[in-house]
């Protein structure tokens, strides 16, 4: 014996409705006798709710609303059975609808709906659906019948909620099916009193229903048909990488219905619990997915979690104060005072102090609660024990559950759990574990739901693809790289990396767009140009916040010297950043220690490695020797690819004037070379190296030695400039011979040593590290307490677009190893 139960979204259409026969049809070829339960027809009961609410005030606009699901069920009446049969179906829903509307007709006469008249109301839903079902059946020679299950399930008069009265009801249920073979086409959600007065379960009442007729019946299975492919590890609508639960035990799936997973409902699982009996749930829209079997046990899987659930919007209430602790009775009295008034408590924390007891409720009852609270404790609250604001309702927060027989078996689930929330800036408000080790929840403001059940996923689930979501500014030459290499490796890290780099926003000098769901690697120009909105920095960063998705990260990968005021609240947001700007770490000190602080506060990176020497290994080379506890003696750097190519193509039968001219030619300096001769941009490199060897410099602290002589630097314009340089020859080629006789070459170079930086043309011997650069090279020579013989040489090109972009990749695949 099998019984299924098909869902509103089954029984919603016509063409739901085919798919539901054919089903049927297929087990009946397969010779299995079954019992089969439906739901009204997906978004009925809700309208007759509304229709009972209209008629109730008085709103004649209720009979319109009544005779369009009228003509719903007929539809669907037209839709599944032949013209020439469809009199009696019709006559039948007919007089369905008739009742209904006599029904409605004295709720509008007394201006009243009371819970025993909803009851009534709501059952027409299953009735109307089974009815048209079942007929449709019949004719196609199925042998079925319509079976009202009111006049088998007995229940009390709980109305809304009906308790069941198992004894009766499973004498009547075995006795109705000892006197009939037809296929029973049985009424979801509704049963009666022992007077014969309609009653309904509950929420999931459809799927208490097949629990019940399965349990009685000592069903093989039961069968429980939705929409989906069965129980998932999440919601799939909040995470997009949550997949299939192919075995679950009934305490787990127990676990997670209770927390807001809404495939099953816990106490459609209690009569098969009972009998032992598995239930399967399984997609009516894609038969060949295997779905999820609940059972006593469940398969062995490599994931120390089984899912992850949640309640979208609770309300928690913290009673507090110090005439609590060690005082025997407080929380009996609380607890059966919110009992006695019927509130329901989701969860309970309290603190070993016995300072205060939190305990989440549903949010409708968060002001009644107080009142009753403030009640029960007045005595207390008088006298000072419990604080005057000692009962506080906090509102707009989310409870989410890790659940998993697999968390007995696993150690750190917890450490891994809030290590997820904390590295994404989420704050856990309270948390709840049981001794069973099944269930670990948490309690978190209701705008970080998504993002927490998304970074949680991801920690538990590791075999799915992680995803990581940038947003990035500057489409520059940089930019435009970074996103050319991203494309080129998006399935490699896929693939081998289980990594999605999501670009999530984009956003250039005239237009910006933001795409959650992400924006194409391939097409990303064609969907700025079409989408985009005007640029404002302000906004972007807003929407980055309101985005507020797991794994962010932002990239600067403009010169701008506004945008490093966003990168402070972004960090703050727990938003990580990757930048080649140079701006923030060579401005103020005070700045450069605040980012580092709120980084690390944060549990964030802030990453700049293409700071000095684009792509190189510096920065990250200096940090490591810090963190392994070397210290720095001296750096010598070459920090400027422009200044590098210059010095290093400045030799015999050359002058200073062509060759500064052939670089700005090349591209290599700016529109006005004196920028890059004037040593600036070095001395914020040499800077930011200085702080991160933990010398606290500022940027007047450079001492910087001028290349140029005064009437170059004092040229009105850069034409003037370069006769300027024309005229200077001979200073220039001076320099170059002196250097020439000493057997040395002309280098320019930035020392940091003995707490000071200095930057200055010099001369060095074939000996040194600098003597054999070539091109527009950059290298830094580390000499530390462990490299002082030998200094540690990183060597390199150190400007370009692809070293630069390739360095902005290299940061970013740091933190997605971070985020791991």
């Amino acid at each position: 014996m099998k019984v299924l139960k098909f869902g509103g979204t089954s029984c919603g259409t016509v063409e739901s409705i085919q798919q539901v026969i054919q089903i049927l049809q297929d087990n009946i070829a397969k010779g299995e006798r079954i019992a089969v339960v439906y739901s009204a027809m997906g978004g009925v009961t809700n309208k007759l709710i509304e229709i009972g609410r209209m008629a109730s005030k008085g709103n004649v606009e209720y009979f319109d609303a009544l005779k369009a699901v009228e003509e719903r069920h007929f539809a669907a009446i037209r839709g599944l059975i032949d013209i020439k049969n469809q009199s009696s179906s019709i006559a039948k829903v007919r007089g369905l609808v008739n009742e209904l509307e006599d029904l409605l007709k004295g709720i509008s006469l007394i201006r009243e709906l009371s819970a025993r008249t909803l009851d009534l109301l709501m059952s027409f839903g299953e009735r109307l659906s089974t009815t048209i079902i079942t007929e449709a059946l019949k004719a196609r020679g199925v042998k079925a019948e319509f079976c009202d299950a009111r006049t088998l399930i007995r229940t009390n008069d709980h109305f809304g909620y009906a308790e069941v009265d198992f004894e009766v009801t499973n004498a009547q249920i075995l006795a109705h099916f000892a006197r009939t073979d037809a296929m029973q086409c049985i009424t979801g959600f509704i049963a009666s009193t022992a007077e014969g007065i309609t009653t309904t379960l509950g929420r999931g009442g459809s799927d208490y229903t097949g629990s019940i007729f399965g349990a009685a019946l000592d069903a093989d299975v039961i069968e429980i048909w939705t929409d989906v492919d069965g129980m998932m590890t999440a919601d799939p609508r909040k995470v997009s990488t949550a997949f299939t639960i192919p075995t679950i035990t009934y305490a787990e799936a127990m676990e997670l219905s209770h927390f807001g997973a809404k495939v099953i409902y816990p106490p459609s699982l209690q009569p098969a619990f009972v009998k032992n009996i598995p239930i399967k749930v399984l997609n009516t829209f894609n038969v060949a997915s295997e779905g999820t079997t609940v059972h006593t046990t469940s398969d062995e899987t490599p994931f120390a979690i089984t899912g992850i659930s949640s309640i979208d919007d609770i309300a928690l209430v913290n009673v507090q104060g110090s005439g609590l602790i060690g005082v025997a009775g407080v929380s009996a009295r609380l607890f059966s005072a919110l009992s006695r008034h019927k509130i329901s408590v989701i969860l309970i924390s309290q603190a070993s102090s016995e300072h205060s007891i939190c305990f989440a409720i549903d949010p409708k009852n968060a002001d009644r609660a107080k009142e009753v609270l403030d009640q029960t404790f007045a005595p207390e609250i008088s006298a000072g024990d419990i604080d005057r604001d000692g009962i506080q309702i906090q509102k707009n927060v989310s409870i989410i559950a890790i659940v998993g027989e697999g968390m007995r078996r696993s150690t750190g689930v917890s450490g891994k759990l809030f290590t997820a929330l904390g590295k994404n800036g989420i704050n856990v408000i309270a948390t709840a574990q049981g001794s069973s080790e099944l269930n670990i929840s948490v309690v978190i403001q209701k705008n970080d739901l998504s993002k927490a059940l998304n970074a949680i996923h991801g920690v538990f689930f590791q075999s799915e693809v992680r995803t990581l979501n940038l947003f990035i500014v500057g489409t520059g030459l940089i930019g435009s790289t970074f996103l050319k290499q991203l494309s080129a490796q998006s399935d490699y890290l896929a693939k081998e990396k289980l990594l999605k780099v999501n670009v999530v926003g984009l956003a250039r000098s005239k237009k910006m767009w933001l795409n959650p769901e992400g924006i194409s690697l391939t097409h990303w120009k064609q969907e700025l140009d079409e989408n985009g909105k005007t640029t404002s920095l302000p906004a972007f960063v807003q929407r980055i916040r309101e985005f507020n998705l797991p794994n962010s990260v932002f990239i600067d990968c403009t010169s701008d010297k506004d945008i490093i005021h966003y990168y402070h609240p972004l960090l703050d947001a727990s938003v990580s950043v990757v930048t080649p700007n140079k701006v923030a770490n060579s401005s103020s000190y005070a700045e450069y220690r605040r980012l580092q602080q709120t980084a690390v506060r944060k549990g964030v990176k802030f990453l700049y490695e293409t700071n000095v020497g684009a792509g190189l290994p510096i920065i990250n080379t200096i940090q490591g020797l810090m963190a392994s506890g070397d210290k720095f003696v001296k750096i010598e750097a070459i920090l400027s690819g422009t200044l590098s190519f210059i010095f290093n193509s400045f030799v015999a039968g050359t002058r200073f004037v062509d060759i500064v001219g052939e670089a700005k030619e090349k591209g290599y300096t700016e529109p006005d070379p004196r920028d890059d001769l004037s040593g600036l941009d070095v001395a914020r490199k040499i800077l930011i190296l200085a702080r991160e060897t933990g010398v606290g410099l500022e940027m007047s602290d450079i001492q910087i030695a001028p290349i140029l002589p005064d009437n170059c630097l004092q040229a009105p314009t850069v034409a003037d400039f370069f006769t300027e340089l024309e005229n200077s020859d001979a200073y220039f080629a001076g320099l170059l011979q002196a250097a020439a006789e000493k057997g040395e070459k002309l280098r320019y170079i930035a020392t940091l040593e003995n707490g000071k930086a200095t930057l200055q043309l010099r001369t060095v011997d074939a000996d040194h590290p600098f003597y054999s650069l070539s091109g527009a090279d950059n290298i830094v020579s580390f000499t530390t307490e462990r490299y002082n013989s030998r200094p540690l040489v990183v060597k390199g090109p150190g400007a370009g677009a692809e070293v630069t972009a390739s360095g902005v990749f290299a940061d970013v695949m740091s933190i997605s190893s971070y985020l791991s």
